[in-house]
């Protein structure tokens, strides 16, 4: 049923299912922003892209009774609505990108989103629907090229959320929405094949146990250190890609 991805392959991408969901339970950073940049090197951009979204989506699920209730959904429609249409034009042009340009862009992004990351603190604002608007209209271009919708997101959380409670809220329930939108256009594009449902069925394993073992060392650890320990890994992979790419070129 797998015939051209080999067990090597498959076990490639449990350790980097594994790294980048550990990552996200212990730092809070999105599992697409690690996973993506990684998966290209081991299968097509839109396999990366699909498989990276089929785990959102089912981890966001699993995990819905720890946020869903906590944030009115009203006041989040304009940047909904607008992250829909986004996703909608970036399925269009991931279609039109080869793998290098794929990895070249994806690289790039994480250089960006861990720079906004670093050094970017916003001062509280009162949120504003035309700035929901095109926080959602970016991170929705993100989603449907990337499978990463996180930074735009996250800054806008940050800056219009009195508590991180409220923050993490938002995130959690727009991340919802928008890896429900981008499997469901990247399936309306033909992107999902039987072969994207089996590497998820035998990747969802991995994303289990590492989301477990993130949480246990956030539980154990706390916050040290880890904001800069993902920063650095995260511009250590988005490097890497960024220059493979430039070099195949």
């Amino acid at each position: 049923m797998m015939a051209d991805f080999g067990l090597l392959q498959l076990a490639l991408v449990w350790l980097v299912v594994i790294f980048a969901a550990v990552m996200r339970a212990f730092t809070g950073f999105g599992f697409a922003l690690a996973a993506v940049p990684a998966f290209t090197l081991l299968m097509s951009p839109i396999e990366s892209v699909v498989l990276s979204i089929m785990l959102t989506l089912a981890v966001s699920l699993f995990s819905l009774k720890t946020f869903w209730g906590q944030f009115p959904i009203r006041p989040m429609l304009p940047m909904v609505s607008f992250s829909l249409l986004g996703t909608l034009i970036g399925t269009l042009v991931l279609g039109m990108l080869d793998a290098a340009s794929f990895q070249l862009w994806i690289g790039l992004a994480v250089i960006a989103a861990c720079l906004l990351l670093t050094f970017y603190r916003p001062t509280f604002v009162e949120p504003r629907a035309d700035v929901s608007r095109a926080v959602g209209l970016a991170s929705g271009l993100l989603n449907g090229v990337f499978a990463v919708p996180g930074p735009p997101v996250v800054v806008y959380a940050v800056a219009t959320q009195p508590s991180a409670e409220k923050a993490r809220a938002l995130l959690m329930t727009f991340f919802m929405f928008s890896a429900s939108f981008g499997f469901v256009s990247y399936a309306a594009a033909g992107y999902v094949s039987i072969q994207s449902l089996w590497l998820f069925a035998l990747s969802f394993p991995a994303m289990y146990l590492g989301d477990k073992v993130g949480y246990w060392l956030f539980k154990r650890f706390g916050t040290r250190l880890h904001r800069q320990v993902a920063l650095a890994v995260l511009f250590a992979v988005g490097f890497g890609i960024t220059a493979r790419a430039l070099m195949a070129g």
